[in-house]
C-alpha cells in the first residue's frame, strides 16, 4: 500500500510540475488550479507513505528522483525541450542512486 501511495505522490508531483510550466507564471487559470491540487495530492500521499513507516530518506529519494527523471523526459518528448546525452546520463545516475538507497536500506 505504501508504494502505491508513493506512485500517486510521484504522479501528482509530475502533473503539478508540468502544469506549473503550462501555467505561464500562474497567468493561466486552469493549469494554475491543477498545480495547487496536484501538489496538495502529492504531499498528502507522501505524508501517508511516511506515516506507514517507510524511511524518509528512501521515500524522498524515490519521489524526487522519479519526479526529476519523468519531468525531464516529458519536457523533451511533449514540450519540445532539449535533452542532451549528458542530461540522460544524469538521469541514469539519479535512478542508480535511488536504487542504491533502496537496496542498501533496511526496512
Amino acid at each position: 500500500m505504501a508504494y502505491l501511495l508513493l506512485v500517486l505522490a510521484i504522479c501528482s508531483e509530475v502533473v503539478g510540475t508540468v502544469s506549473l510550466k503550462l501555467s505561464e507564471g500562474f497567468s493561466k487559470l486552469a493549469p494554475s488550479v491543477v498545480v495547487v491540487v496536484a501538489y496538495a495530492v502529492a504531499f498528502t500521499a507522501m505524508s501517508a507513505v511516511l506515516k506507514l513507516g517507510l524511511p524518509v530518506g528512501i521515500v524522498y529519494a524515490i519521489w524526487a528522483g522519479a519526479g526529476v527523471a519523468l519531468v525531464a523526459i516529458i519536457g523533451a518528448v511533449f514540450l519540445g525541450e532539449s535533452i542532451t546525452a549528458v542530461q540522460l546520463g544524469g538521469i541514469a545516475l539519479i535512478i542508480g542512486g535511488v536504487v542504491a538507497l533502496e537496496l542498501g536500506g533496511a526496512h
